[in-house]
């Protein structure tokens, strides 16, 4: 298929989609909210784009370069790139005269954003923090554990019951994101993908680029903020639903035990190699380009270093220097994160781990002392976690596959 920018007369001015533009810096932004494509260009050629829409034939536009910086431009580049980010409007619509779009269509629950993060709400979100964190600190009990996991002795009920609570509380996760998004305007996709041994949903937004820096650090945290506020609710559930006596009533129990699978997402936030909400803040705040790469890459080139290997150093010249500078003290985040992992389990999921193993291999060798249902019970247990481990065998292959798929397509294009 010939695009709009296979061949252009330089004569003419370029049809253009109507742009969007945010200077960053010494990069700008430039973009077309209504597809949500985008595309990161220095100021000079940010300015070409502009002269462009605003009319400017090419050759004009290449003439003021010329005469403004002292070096020609290659206009077939600029061009071919604009029509790969699907700038420019196909030719049958600029023949016939067609007006270029002057409004994007409306998104979707703008005004429930706008609403869930006015100021009467900031204000509720922090007295419900508040009230559960003077709840835990007067009566311990309240306090995450990972004891509160065993809400019940059946250990399928206890998987059942985590993981259905799980999807709704994903969702309202990604939720926040979406509409913390949507009441900037910005349009939002939900997949579903692997962190590790996580299965997650991620929310997409790719017109956050096209917002000024220092409001997209809500939609970033916004599943943050979801986070803390569901625990606050399960936590002041438990303790207004206690039984006369002061024990906690089953749901109750349910709601802490909630209360401490969700809190282990918001630890994970803290695995910075796992490019979580928070690398993205970090990202974000810093204006870096790929962070993730080259803190990794400069980790490796200082373990390589040390070790003497100057064979195995990866290539820095084509590092952005932004990410440059701030991976020489964030590549010690990425240890940090893996400690993070490594404490996460160690202190919640061995135990439980343990706990339910121990529980299951007692049940299969206590002989008739143990009943059916318990039986029953450590039965299907045991086929669910064996489950998992194929779900997340299963993705992981997957991923390699279209890893494998993606350096054959380059190899190709190369």
């Amino acid at each position: 298929m010939v695009t709009a920018s296979a061949g252009y007369d330089p004569d003419r001015p370029l049809p253009l989609h109507q742009l969007v533009y945010l200077a960053d810096g010494e990069e700008v932004t430039v973009g077309r909210p209504d597809i949500d494509s985008y595309g990161i260009f220095p100021a000079d050629g940010a300015e070409i784009v502009r002269r462009l829409e605003a009319g400017a034939t090419p050759r004009d536009t290449a003439a003021w370069y010329l005469d403004e910086y002292g070096e020609s431009v290659d206009m077939d580049d600029v061009i071919a790139a604009l029509g790969e980010l699907e700038f420019v409007r196909p030719e049958e619509s600029a023949e016939a005269g067609a007006a270029p779009e002057t409004a994007t269509a409306p998104v979707r629950w703008q005004r429930l954003g706008a609403a869930l993060f006015s100021p009467p709400a900031w204000i509720a979100y922090a007295a419900l923090t508040a009230w559960a964190l003077v709840v835990m600190v007067r009566r311990p009990d309240l306090a995450p554990t990972y004891n509160h996991v065993f809400f019940t002795d059946y250990y399928t009920v206890v998987q059942a019951a985590l993981f259905v609570f799980a999807i709704p509380q994903l969702l309202l996760h990604e939720a926040f994101h979406a509409l913390a998004g949507r009441r900037l305007g910005l349009r939002s996709t939900l997949t579903i993908g692997r962190r590790l041994y996580f299965i997650v949903l991620e929310t997409s937004l790719p017109g956050l680029v096209a917002v000024p820096r220092r409001r997209r650090y809500l939609p970033i945290l916004a599943g943050m903020l979801a986070d803390v506020l569901v625990m606050a609710v399960l936590t002041l559930v438990a303790d207004l639903t206690r039984e006369p006596s002061g024990a906690f009533s089953f749901g109750g129990r349910v709601c802490l035990a909630i209360a401490f699978a969700v809190l282990i997402r918001v630890v994970w936030q803290f695995s910075f190699y796992l490019r979580t909400d928070l690398y993205v803040l970090i990202s974000t705040a810093l204006g870096c380009v790929d962070l993730h790469d080259t803190a990794k890459q400069y980790l490796r080139n200082r373990v390589n270093r040390l070790l003497g290997r100057t064979g195995h150093l990866v290539d820095e010249s084509g590092w952005h220097e932004t990410d440059r500078r701030t991976a020489r003290w964030y590549s010690w985040l990425i240890v940090v994160g893996y400690a993070v992992s490594i404490g996460s389990f160690a202190l919640a999921a061995v135990p439980i781990g343990y706990r339910m193993l121990v529980g299951v291999l007692g049940r299969f060798t206590g002989g008739g002392e143990v009943g059916w249902e318990e039986l029953l019970d450590s039965a299907v247990f045991s086929g669910l976690v064996v489950l998992q481990f194929v779900i997340i065998a299963w993705l992981m292959i997957r991923d390699r596959r279209n890893r494998r798929a993606q350096r054959r397509l380059a190899h190709v294009i190369a």
